[in-house]
């Protein structure tokens, strides 16, 4: 048997393309259309190269203490790491290796379907309801238990009610909320975690903060949670968040006005590309995130999705027997948005 025999085969996640043509509308990849705070970008400036030979605080406590007071909450509930996929990744090793099988939603993040596979981890996805909303009922599990909430590509966001019945109902497993878009309108389960010590709530500055590219992501839980994710971080590297990533996400998290203008501005002009896109004959679940999740009836999705992409305008396609009619349609400002739909007059009408 050769080395070329031995090696693991996963079939990795796919991100959306990345494209960079003069005069884009780029709508496919969930990112914000506003830049960061003002003081991000004044702490950028600030910062000095001297700074980049040494090591950055490797339990970053600085923004583990700013955000354990932002969320009402002490700093051993806090853990850090690069990005939600990072601390979702640790996640999955720390919580999910137990050989019991977990549990996420057939359609949703499918990121968690590679880790588990890369993590051999066993795992059955939950049937959604005819109207895209998940079953409580159906999530029982003693190997533990993933979803986001809002749900991607759905955009359906459950009550904080949902995730109560969630893990009362698993109190021997790990339930974690994937909360990566909840400021765009949910409700988020966080202060749960006081209430239910197996269950972790993720969420992100890629988003709502704008900030995707400094790769920002945590995750709030009981004192014993957050002990082996930073055992399982620790074992993997020890100096995974950058002084950068450290210094801008203090100053994000310092700028709440400014969090708060660009998250509603984004589904300000969400809800008016929601009657827009309605008046053209769409479809699409109640999104409360930062994307709507469309289908025209007349349109084949990857018809629609190759005809935009030809102005442009680029929105996401899944081409998967359950999704294929559906494009995920990122909101951007509203000068972005009046250019898709001015298109889409004029091809509908």
């Amino acid at each position: 048997m050769s080395w070329e025999d031995k090696v693991r085969k996963v079939v990795p996640y796919v991100p959306g393309e990345q494209p960079g043509f003069a005069d884009m509308v780029k709508l496919n990849t969930n990112e914000s259309p506003y830049p960061p705070s003002p003081l991000v970008a004044e702490e950028l400036r600030l910062m000095e190269a001297e700074e980049m030979r040494l090591y950055p605080d490797p339990e970053a406590t600085q923004l583990t203490a700013a955000l354990a007071s932002y969320y009402h909450t002490d700093s051993d509930h806090i853990h850090v790491g690069v990005g939600s996929d990072d601390v979702l990744s640790q996640i999955f090793l720390a919580f999910f290796t137990n050989g019991e099988q977990i549990l996420f939603p057939e359609i949703t993040y499918s990121f968690y379907e590679v880790w588990a596979d890369l993590y051999r981890i066993p795992y059955r996805k939950i049937a959604l309801h005819e109207d895209w909303s998940l079953p409580a009922e159906a999530f029982r599990s003693e190997g533990g238990i993933i979803f986001p909430n809002p749900n991607a590509p759905t955009g359906l966001c459950e009550s904080r009610e949902f995730v109560r019945t969630v893990a009362a109902n698993n109190p021997d497993c790990v339930v974690v909320v994937d909360e990566a878009y909840i400021d765009f309108g949910g409700e988020s389960a966080a202060p749960l975690t006081e209430e239910f010590d197996n269950l972790l709530v993720v969420q992100t500055f890629s988003k709502s903060r704008a900030m995707a590219g400094m790769r920002i992501g945590f995750a709030i839980g009981s004192p014993k949670l957050i002990a082996a994710l930073k055992a399982v971080k620790y074992s993997i590297n020890s100096y995974t968040m950058s002084r950068a990533a450290i210094r801008l996400g203090l100053a994000a998290l310092r700028d709440e006005k400014y969090f708060k203008k660009i998250t509603g501005d984004i589904m300000s002009t969400r809800e008016r590309v929601k009657t827009e896109l309605q008046k053209l004959g769409f479809v699409f679940p109640d999104s409360k995130a930062n994307f709507i999740f469309a289908r025209h009836p007349r349109i084949p999705g990857k018809e629609l999705y190759e005809l935009l992409r030809s102005q442009n305008i680029f929105v996401r396609h899944f081409d998967t027997p359950l999704l294929t009619d559906y494009l995920r349609i990122t909101v951007g400002t509203d000068e972005q948005m009046d250019r898709l739909l001015d298109f889409l007059r004029v091809y509908l009408g």
